[in-house]
């Protein structure tokens, strides 16, 4: 039998993230042998994660980043069952490690196909699954590309958004950080009207009219009051169009334009848990 040292179970747990005695059991298994212990260790994982794939994994954590020159940036979320693993360091760490992988990348299959120390970025999720015991996954994975991004993270990594604007100008980071915020505290459903699927309209204005008839108005009236409330409902649904959260005098298009009057705001990402 191999001697497996203290120092050999440290090295394996720093290599994989796995606990002091799964990495012992690993290596004591594959007689020392690093390589053999890594994969009994993933195998150990895919076992977890057939066991637990029709679990909900609603928890985690949503992580923006925006990469150097600020013209792209990525929000992914890291999926897990339970809030308690979601607040933990390690998760919130890999988390974050994940995150910046991701903007190398364009979408979710080719991120979850790329390397991560030594591993594919999906082999790296089975893995921890068997280590935390819970199912791991990538949720979201979306990507926003501007002139200039700006990113939010609202506290315990909930909410993450990004804001993409039309230029880089003095005040384009302040500004894309409070738009971010916004957008992460309000939940507008489109950056403006053109934005809004007919669905959607369709629903408020059938909404609108239920709600007329229960008033009494007469049938002939319905369509041309329904619209009024569609409009209302574009008012405080659609990013541009919102009362802005820190000044509610004015637009979060007019806020915009108060720092760069050829300021715009061209679109956005919004990823929520929980």
């Amino acid at each position: 039998m191999a001697n497996i040292t203290a120092a050999d179970v440290n090295k394996l747990r720093k290599m994989t993230g796995a606990g002091m005695m799964d990495c012992k059991k690993a290596l004591v298994e594959a007689e020392g042998d690093f390589d053999k212990a890594i994969e009994i260790l993933r195998k150990k994982g895919q076992k977890v994660a057939a066991k637990r794939a029709d679990r909900d994994s609603s928890e985690g954590a949503a992580i923006a980043k925006v990469n150097e020159n600020q013209s792209s940036g990525v929000i992914i979320s890291l999926n897990c069952e339970t809030d308690f693993v979601a607040k933990n360091d390690s998760f919130v760490s890999l988390a974050n490690d994940l995150a910046e992988l991701a903007l190398d990348f364009d979408n979710k299959d080719a991120f979850l196909a790329a390397s991560y120390n030594g591993m594919t970025v999906s082999e790296k999720l089975t893995e921890q699954t068997g280590v935390i015991g819970e199912k791991i996954e990538i949720g979201s994975f979306e990507r926003l590309n501007a002139a200039f991004v700006g990113s939010y993270i609202h506290a315990g990594n909930k909410i993450a958004t990004l804001v993409g604007l039309s230029a880089s100008v003095d005040g384009a980071a302040q500004a894309a950080k409070d738009v971010a915020m916004q957008a992460a505290a309000m939940n507008p459903v489109a950056l403006n009207e053109e934005g809004v699927d007919q669905g959607t309209i369709d629903k408020e204005i059938e909404i609108a009219k239920d709600q007329l008839r229960q008033e009494g108005k007469p049938e002939e009236m319905l369509e041309n009051i329904a619209k009024g409330k569609l409009k209302r409902f574009f008012k405080d649904n659609t990013l541009v169009n919102q009362a802005f959260i820190k000044d509610s005098k004015q637009s979060v298009a007019q806020y915009v334009k108060s720092v760069d009057s050829s300021l715009e705001i061209t679109g956005f990402q919004r990823v929520a848990l929980g």
